[in-house]
């Protein structure tokens, strides 16, 4: 099972490219920020964590673009993998989307992982064009259009959402297949759409029955006659050994932490002490960037975001 972090960025503390080599010299497999182009001051929709408009965290206003934020990150790193957890495809002009992908992953050797959502905030995907009650199949054409434009040299895609006919359209990714997982809520829904159209599932926060719904969606998938096993990301808290165990029994293959709010030392220092929770094994920190704070058992607090 594969550890990562998520850093929620924005405008304040910690920059994405420092975060991203803190979390490769202490021995993290993966990198991920998430998306929101912007949110209205009115709202209809409510937020799944909060069950109302109220935001949870202030930084829903201030998150940083994804694929800027991934480029700082792609630039001073070599090995970690990057992803969004998560972005929202829907919400963008496929052709012009599919170019930034896969520039960022041919810049960065092929490290790319897509994880997407549907959208909670249905006022802000409406901003960008999306009827009410479209946004899965939205999602669904803009995600096939990329990847028509990522895997032939002469692409065309015609559907409702995105049609273009035949063209040329460069660079390709650096993989065969860029991963895609799906955020959203464990549903049948949900699943029967990963088992058609994706490589995995990413949990929202605070989900339940992690063991049970990844059996569920193993079922699923085998059911609509996938080969091989579904990727299955957890978005954790502070680490906890018996869940840890059990996810991994129930075929979870990562995990990712969420990172605190706070000054860059202090976040580093956070993902040093995590790593040596996890039993990874840290390296000095690269010129430039806050060092990481020297690996002790200690207890990692509650803060990460």
């Amino acid at each position: 099972m594969r550890y990562g972090v998520v850093l929620f960025t924005s405008d304040r503390g910690i920059a994405p490219a420092h975060a991203a080599q803190a979390a490769e010299a202490a021995g993290f497999d993966s990198f991920a920020v998430p998306e929101h182009t912007h949110i209205p001051v009115r709202r209809d929709a409510a937020h799944p964590q909060t069950g109302d408009a109220t935001l949870p965290d202030d930084r829903y206003l201030r998150v940083l673009d994804p694929w800027v934020a991934l480029a700082t990150a792609a630039s001073v790193t070599s090995e970690i993998r990057l992803g969004t957890a998560v972005a929202l495809p829907a919400e963008h002009d496929p052709i012009t989307l599919a170019k930034t992908i896969a520039s960022l992953d041919h810049l960065s050797g092929g490290r790319v992982t897509l994880g997407v959502g549907f959208g909670w905030n249905t006022d802000e995907l409406s901003d960008h064009g999306v009827p009410p009650g479209q946004r899965r199949t939205v999602l669904r054409e803009h995600v096939e259009a990329m990847q028509a434009l990522w895997s032939q040299d002469e692409a065309s895609y015609h559907g409702q959402f995105a049609d273009f006919g035949p063209s040329w359209a460069w660079p390709k990714p650096v993989q065969p297949r860029i991963p895609l997982l799906v955020g959203a809520g464990g549903t049948e829904r949900t699943f029967g759409w990963i088992a058609r159209s994706a490589d995995g599932w990413i949990t929202p926060p605070g989900e339940t029955d992690i063991e049970q719904r990844v059996a569920r969606l193993h079922r699923i998938w085998r059911d609509a006659g996938r080969g091989g096993e579904p990727e299955v990301t957890v978005l954790a808290g502070k680490p906890d050994p018996d869940a840890l165990a059990r996810w991994r029994e129930a075929g979870v293959t990562e995990v990712l932490f969420g990172l605190p709010d706070r000054s860059a030392d202090d976040v580093a220092a956070y993902i040093g002490r995590l790593a040596g929770r996890l039993g990874r094994s840290a390296g000095p920190s690269p010129p430039g960037v806050p060092e990481v704070e020297q690996l002790r058992p200690r207890e990692i607090d509650d803060r990460g975001a």
